[in-house]
């Protein structure tokens, strides 16, 4: 199974023949600048488009701290997205209050263990929404 480093490794060598179809659901990678060492992370993340937009959870599996992918996000958020063969960059934002109930139904819909998750911390896990620069 495909995991870390070496999901990142073979979703980029195929771009996304392997990698993408992972676990019964999708994944896409993202890529981020390191808030503190200034350095592109990537990190590949389970992902649901949701109207023009795609979406992704900050869960880090119910740790009670955030992801460092969603830290940088705050510090930067226009990272680098890949879908299969499509690079493209990406402005994210938190998704809102209003926003989020159905948000989080369609991420838990591909993922079910998020709720799980969420019952795991007192951290409010967010739901990144993924907007494509070239289409603002």
């Amino acid at each position: 199974m495909l995991f870390g480093q070496k999901h990142v490794e073979r979703y980029r060598e195929t771009d996304g023949e392997e990698g993408h179809d992972w676990q019964g659901t999708t994944t896409l990678l993202l890529t981020t600048t390191g808030r503190r060492s200034g350095e592109t992370r990537t990190t590949p993340l389970i992902y649901q488009r949701f109207g023009d937009d795609y979406l992704v959870v900050a869960s880090n599996g119910g740790s009670e701290g955030h992801p460092g992918w969603y830290l940088n996000l705050q510090a930067d958020p226009d990272p680098e997205v890949q879908i299969k063969d499509d690079r493209f960059a990406a402005h994210a934002r938190t998704a809102t209050r209003d926003e989020k109930p159905d948000m989080w139904s369609t991420m838990t819909g591909a993922w079910p263990p998020y709720d799980d998750y969420q019952k795991k911390t007192d951290r409010e896990i967010p739901v990144v929404v993924l907007e494509r620069a070239d289409s603002a």
